[in-house]
């Protein structure tokens, strides 16, 4: 008899929204099992050497792993980056990728808009405050009144441009991805790295990538009391650079959901106690909404039934020939 296919799955949230994602793949006779999210190649090879399709999450996909897994077909990103999948050794094993671009958009844009807001309203320290029964205020101010930069202007950035209008603040944003003529369009002035730091009082990251953008010379040029957003990579920012800056005063707030010490580095320097009232940390939770979670597993789910069926998935991730085409399949999780 035919052992039923095995689907390994090592997204932390997947089917736990609305919907019976798990139920499901069962019921269309796959056998579902369970990996560690972190991805370890001892802890998984066990698992992926029955596996037909992997539901992957943000850990990495290398060539170890799939030297580990000769019967896998799909690897389906729960999620839209892509940047941890070894392409090239997915191609050598005709391997497909998917993602689900779009499931979180909103998810995250919603999450660095009320990073933005905290920061700017003091809300995590009036809270302290109140508590220690001190109804001292720190005034603030008005958003609306504001000049946001956004650096990354994908899905999601151009979501928070979205939310952004509804405040009336202006909006400028830097893609090197993106026409001037289509950031135009999305309500977003075009403007250089230099120009933002300029003359933005927030900016919000959410460009792809670990290369840093924030650095010391960039937070050299930036105007005096910015707050700073990081729904995105903590790669994108020179932490200790950063961690200068806000000691320094240069930088008055910096709002992120992520940290390099998430990644399993040492413990990040923005985590002093001496900077714990100038910074706000949320535990890489943008994406993790109930409509997010149940688009991110039906996408994945829908994936793994086509491969099944011996059909072509939707959003099949092109393997990438070329510098181009790596950026091409990269970009789209900004």
């Amino acid at each position: 008899m035919t052992p039923p296919p095995t689907v390994l799955v090592t997204s932390r949230s997947f089917s736990s929204g609305d919907l019976d994602a798990r139920g499901a793949l069962e019921s269309a006779g796959a056998r579902v099992i369970t990996g560690p999210a972190h991805h370890a190649v001892d802890a998984l090879r066990p698992l992926l050497a029955h596996a037909t399709a992997w539901i992957a999450g943000t850990g990495p996909i290398t060539a170890d792993h799939l030297d580990a897994a000769p019967h896998l077909r799909l690897i389906a990103r729960y999620g839209v980056g892509v940047d941890a999948v070894d392409f090239a050794a997915a191609a050598r094993r005709s391997i497909l990728v998917t993602n689900t671009p779009g499931a979180n958009s909103g998810a995250v844009a919603d999450h660095a808009l009320a990073l933005m807001l905290a920061a700017l309203r003091n809300v995590t320290r009036g809270d302290q405050r109140v508590r220690a029964g001190d109804w001292s205020v720190n005034r603030a101010r008005e958003l609306g009144r504001l000049t946001v930069g956004i650096i990354g202007a994908g899905r999601i950035g151009r979501g928070v441009a979205a939310r952004l209008a509804g405040f009336g603040s202006t909006v400028l944003g830097h893609d090197p991805w993106v026409l001037d003529s289509d950031l135009r369009a999305a309500g977003i002035e075009p403007a250089s790295l230099n120009g933002i730091a300029d003359r933005c009082d927030i900016v919000s990251l959410h460009a792809p990538g670990e290369q840093p953008l924030i650095d010391a010379a960039w937070l050299a040029a930036a105007r005096p009391g910015l707050i700073l957003v990081n729904t995105a990579r903590a790669g994108l920012v020179d932490e200790a650079a950063l961690a200068k800056a806000l000691d320094e005063g240069k930088v008055r707030v910096y709002a992120s959901d992520t940290l390099s010490s998430e990644a399993g580095e040492a413990t990040s320097p923005l985590l002093t106690e001496a900077l714990a009232d100038r910074t706000i940390f949320t535990p890489h939770s943008a994406a993790q909404t109930v409509e997010a979670v149940d688009s991110m597993s039906l996408g994945t789910v829908s994936a793994v039934l086509a491969v099944l069926r011996g059909d072509a998935p939707a959003n099949i991730v092109p393997l990438p020939s070329s510098k181009a085409a790596t950026e091409d399949a990269t970009k789209e999780k900004i």
